[in-house]
C-alpha cells in the first residue's frame, strides 16, 4: 500500500525589499540597538588612565545602565570609570578635544576618565592630593605608581587648583583658577589616573561633565587576554618606555578603588 506523501510547502518568494531588510538592514539595526542600548566595547586610546588602563586595551560598557541613570534610576558612583564627550566650550578651545573627519567636519572625541565628584560634591586639590567634601581621598592606588616612576606632579597649576585655565604650552579660557569646585546638579567631576604634569586633560581644565554627555561606565577589561605585569613610564617624553615581567591574565573587573569607599 502506498502512503500518501505530504507535499512540501512552497515558501513565498521574497521581494527585493524583504531581501534587503533580511540580509543587510536587519543585522545593522540589531547591531545598533545592541551597542546603543545593551552593551558595547570601547578601546582605550592614550596614557591618561595609566597605570590602571593601558593604551590599546578594550573595556566592556553596559549601555543599559547609562540609559537607566539618564532616566533617573540610580547613578554612577565615585571611582567609576566613565566614557564621555568633553563639554562643547572646552572642545572648541582645546585642540586635543576636537577631531576632524577627513576635513569635512569636526567632532568631540570620546574620553575615558575616573569619576571623582558627584553633583553637590566639593572637590579640591593641593600638591597633587585630592579632597572631596573636605575629606582627603586616599589616591595611593595611582599616586604610588607615579611616585615610583619619579614623576608624580605636585607643583603645577593643575596639581594645586581643582580647576585651572593653564595647560601645558599655554592658557585657555575655559575654567577660572580656583582651589575648590562644587559640582553642579546633573554633572560630574572627572580626572585621569595619570598624575604627571601633562598626563590628563580632564575636569581640572575643561570643567565638569554633563550627565547627558556620558556614554557609559567601563565595567571590565576584556582585551588583550594577557599583558606584561610591569610597565615603565618615561616622564620626559610622557610615554610608555618599557613593558617587563611575567605575562599575567588581563581580564579584570573595574571596581572603584578602596579610597572612594572611605568618603562620606
Amino acid at each position: 500500500m502506498t502512503v500518501p506523501q505530504t507535499p512540501t510547502p512552497i515558501k513565498p518568494k521574497q521581494t527585493a525589499l524583504q531581501k534587503l531588510w533580511k540580509e543587510i538592514l536587519e543585522p545593522i539595526v540589531f547591531a545598533v540597538v545592541i551597542t546603543q542600548f545593551v552593551a558595547t566595547l570601547v578601546g582605550v586610546d592614550g596614557v591618561s588612565m595609566m597605570p590602571n588602563l593601558r593604551n590599546g586595551e578594550r573595556v566592556f560598557v553596559p549601555k543599559y545602565e547609562t540609559w537607566l541613570h539618564k532616566a533617573g534610576v540610580g547613578d554612577f558612583k565615585r571611582g567609576d570609570i566613565l566614557i564621555f564627550k568633553p563639554p562643547r566650550e572646552a572642545s572648541a578651545k582645546i585642540d586635543n578635544l576636537n577631531k576632524s573627519a577627513f576635513g569635512l567636519y569636526t567632532y568631540r572625541p570620546f574620553l575615558i576618565k575616573r569619576l571623582i565628584g558627584l553633583p553637590g560634591d566639593r572637590v579640591s586639590i593641593t600638591a597633587g592630593e585630592v579632597s572631596v567634601n573636605g575629606q582627603p581621598l586616599d589616591s595611593t592606588w595611582t599616586t604610588a605608581y607615579w611616585q615610583e616612576q619619579g614623576c608624580w606632579d605636585t607643583q603645577s597649576e593643575v596639581a594645586n587648583n581643582i580647576t585651572s585655565a593653564s595647560i601645558a604650552g599655554g592658557t585657555v579660557n575655559v575654567v577660572p583658577d580656583r582651589q575648590e569646585f562644587t559640582v553642579p546638579d546633573g554633572q560630574y567631576f572627572v580626572m585621569g589616573d595619570n598624575r604627571t604634569a601633562t598626563g590628563s586633560e580632564d575636569s581640572r581644565i575643561m570643567g565638569s561633565i554633563p550627565r547627558r554627555d556620558v556614554a557609559g561606565r567601563a565595567a571590565a577589561v576584556v582585551w588583550p587576554i594577557m599583558r606584561k605585569a610591569n610597565v615603565r613610564y618615561n616622564c620626559l617624553t610622557s610615554s610608555v618606555e618599557e613593558f617587563s615581567g611575567d605575562n599575567v591574565l588581563n581580564w579584570r573587573l573595574l571596581t572603584p578603588p578602596a579610597g572612594f569607599g572611605q568618603l562620606k
